[in-house]
């Protein structure tokens, strides 16, 4: 576990690019969403509540576990088991220890963010034990150690913005100085719901369209990131789509 190390708020005037990234883990920083829906489809059938694969994507990509086994529980009616996920785990570890990689262009678009002197730090709904694990597989744990923010560390995870709020706050930026880097429509409305700028990687499993909106920046390609964020920055709106 990445526990963050505490530090006063502090104030921060405006600035020409952001004072601090916050990037998504699932999805963003390493390309597990496709291979987690595979086998969230198989989990899902197993236990009754068998979903296609787009219907997953629309309302489980972005959420958080809890979420998932509280929808489970109301359409069969009943409690699951305690411990009931444990026999599945194996299949997403296996998934991941298997085909797990970084989302194409992110270590560059990462290196360049933090070359340009802009600080950096993750906030996910996984849990922290699920990012040590894909950040571990793929080599970013280290790039983020110390900084890493997990919803178990808030009372409302994604689509609330507690927890971009909170990552803000440990990190001493202001809200309005800090960019979200998402893939799916819950971080990007948690982030329009904290007064932060959303750029809305449309490369991944959710389509354009559904990241579109405002104070968001849609783009489909991580190589183009760090120009977006250290050269549009204070014009941001003007390049949404």
């Amino acid at each position: 576990m990445s526990t963050p190390v505490s530090r006063p708020v502090s104030r921060l005037v405006a600035r020409p690019r952001p004072g601090l990234v916050i990037f998504d883990c699932d999805g963003v920083l390493v390309d597990s969403e496709r291979l987690a829906v595979q086998v969230d489809a198989v989990v899902l059938e197993r236990v009754g509540r068998p979903m296609s694969e787009d219907e997953i994507i629309d309302r489980f990509v972005g959420r958080s576990h809890g979420f998932m086994v509280a929808e489970i529980e109301a359409h069969v009616g009943s409690g699951l088991a305690p411990g009931w996920d444990a026999a599945f785990a194996p299949l997403y570890r296996e998934a991941f220890e298997r085909e797990l990689t970084p989302v194409e262009g992110v270590v560059d678009a990462v290196r360049a963010i933090v070359d340009a002197g802009v600080a950096t730090c993750v906030a996910s709904n996984g849990s922290h034990d699920k990012m040590a694990a894909t950040l571990g597989v793929t080599g970013l744990y280290e790039t983020f150690a110390g900084r890493i923010f997990s919803a178990e560390e808030v009372e409302r995870g994604k689509p609330a913005p507690d927890l971009f709020i909170h990552a803000a706050a440990w990190m001493g930026v202001a809200p309005s100085e800090c960019a979200v880097v998402e893939d799916s429509t819950y971080g990007v409305r948690a982030a329009r719901a904290a007064a932060m700028r959303a750029y809305a990687f449309a490369g991944g499993v959710t389509p354009a369209h559904r990241l579109a909106g405002p104070s968001s920046v849609v783009f489909h390609a991580m190589n183009e990131l760090a120009a977006l964020l250290l050269r549009v920055w204070p014009h941001a709106e003007s390049a949404a789509g």
